[in-house]
Order: C-alpha cells, then sequence, then structure tokens
C-alpha cells in the first residue's frame, strides 16, 4: 500500500464511526504509530479531518454527509451494482457519475481498482461529477482526473445543479454516464424526486455515449416526480437479483439492456 492509498484507507476508516484512534489505525493498516501519526497530521493540513490527542474525528464533506448516506438501505445491494458498474468501465475512459448513494458506492468501485492505481504519465481515469462528496471522495486518487461541473449545492443531496452545472456539461463528452434514479418505469422511464436534479441527470446521460441506470431492485416500478430525460434515453439498467422476472422482461421488451448483479 503506498502512501496515497494509505491516506485513502485511514479516511475510509474515519468514516465508518467519525473518530479514529492512532491504535485502530496501527491495528488495522500494519503501520507503526509513527506513520499512523504523520498520516493523520497530514490528513489534518489538508482539512480532511480534525486532529484530536489521541486520533482524529471527522470534519470534510466527504465524511459529514447526510444521514442518507452513512446509512443508505439496500447497501449490500448498491456494493454489488457498484461492481458492475465498474466492470464496464475499461481503463482510460470518461465516466460521468451523478448524486446519489448508488453513485457514491460506484466511486468507492472504481477508486478502488488496482489498474487505475497503476502509475501513469496520464490520467488512467477520468470522472466528471456533479456530487461535491464524490469529488471529495476521489481527489485523493492520484491516477484520476476528476472534473467537477459547478452550478448550485443541493444540501439535501450535495449535489450541483442549475445553468453552471449544464454549460459545463454542454462542452464534454463521457465514454459513459452512470445515473442514479428514484423510480424506474418501462412506460415513463427514469424518474428522480428532484425536478433539478432530473435536468442534470438527464443532460448528463445525453452527453455519454452510453446512457446506465444504476438503481437497486426496489426502484423498479416506481415512479418519483420528475423525468430523467425521455424513455429511450439510455441502454442500459444495472440492478440487483431481487428484480422479478415479469419486471425484467417489460424492461428488456422497451430496449434496454439489464445486468443482474
Amino acid at each position: 500500500m503506498n502512501r496515497t492509498e494509505r491516506l485513502r484507507a485511514v479516511l475510509d476508516l474515519l468514516a465508518e464511526s467519525g473518530e479514529i484512534e492512532v491504535e485502530d489505525i496501527v491495528r488495522r493498516l500494519g503501520v507503526s504509530p509513527a506513520t499512523a501519526r504523520r498520516d493523520l497530521d497530514t490528513l489534518a493540513a489538508q482539512q480532511l479531518l480534525s486532529r484530536t490527542r489521541g486520533g482524529a474525528t471527522g470534519q470534510s464533506v466527504a465524511y459529514d454527509l447526510p444521514l442518507r448516506y452513512k446509512r443508505g438501505q439496500h447497501e449490500a445491494q448498491k456494493e454489488a451494482i457498484a461492481r458492475a458498474a465498474s466492470a464496464l468501465v475499461p481503463r482510460g475512459a470518461v465516466v460521468g457519475l451523478c448524486g446519489g448513494t448508488t453513485s457514491t458506492a460506484i466511486a468507492a468501485a472504481l477508486g478502488a481498482r488496482p489498474d487505475v492505481a497503476e502509475p501513469s504519465p496520464r490520467p488512467t481515469l477520468t470522472v466528471v461529477t456533479n456530487a461535491i462528496n464524490i469529488a471529495a471522495q476521489l481527489v485523493l486518487r492520484a491516477q484520476i482526473k476528476v472534473v467537477m461541473t459547478g452550478g448550485v449545492v443541493q444540501a439535501r443531496s450535495y449535489e450541483l445543479v442549475g445553468p453552471y452545472t449544464e454549460s459545463v456539461l454542454g462542452q464534454i463528452t463521457l465514454d459513459l454516464a452512470f445515473i442514479g434514479v428514484n423510480g424506474l418505469d418501462p412506460v415513463l422511464g427514469a424518474t428522480v424526486h428532484d425536478e433539478h436534479e432530473a435536468a442534470v441527470n438527464a443532460l448528463m446521460a445525453e452527453r455519454a455515449e452510453h446512457a446506465v441506470i444504476v438503481a437497486d431492485s426496489s426502484k423498479i416500478g416506481r415512479r418519483a416526480f420528475a423525468s430523467v430525460g425521455r424513455p429511450g434515453g439510455f441502454d442500459t439498467v444495472i440492478t440487483d437479483d431481487g428484480i422479478t422476472t415479469a419486471q425484467l422482461s417489460a424492461l428488456e421488451e422497451t430496449g434496454l439492456r439489464v445486468i443482474v448483479a
């Protein structure tokens, strides 16, 4: 484990409970107390945590997320979806990630890939996101180029929305876009609760060569307030094995490729 990976691991440990002791880092990462203290000092200097006498507490956006990011439902399913999504991404790709718990899980899966961490004169992966927590989550990955859209922050979701966001997305192209949704209906298509987030998600999907809906099976058959673009704007859905045979057939009949994680 190199230094960058170790710093990320420390932050991951901190995210579990909001606080960490030097002894925890020594035990779980197999480093010396001196190394653990130096790592905490480095992260504190970057304002990613606050030092305490025996360890640290969390303070950054990436590790002080709304409750829905910390205790999301269907966590195992979302992790399976994230692994399946990561498997679709070739090294060197440009990937769009909207906000939400499933996209956050995808960011973690991408950041953990050994091939992405390999040294390279160019970025081994480019991630374009309108979610400030995802950008903060990936910024310590030296080989990942992180591009933020700009815009106005939605306090509920940490997503950037509005004309600034749309202006940036309108000037770039993506290889893949992973779009989380609150509902997926075979007739109405993908929907989310907020109309501003829906507009950004639809544009991100439009700018991608392959637009992928990522939704755990509890979202299948549901409808939320705002449509995410036209029903045919996506080519693939990744969900979990809780999807029923009837739901799977209904989605496939619309022309969607369905990947069951």
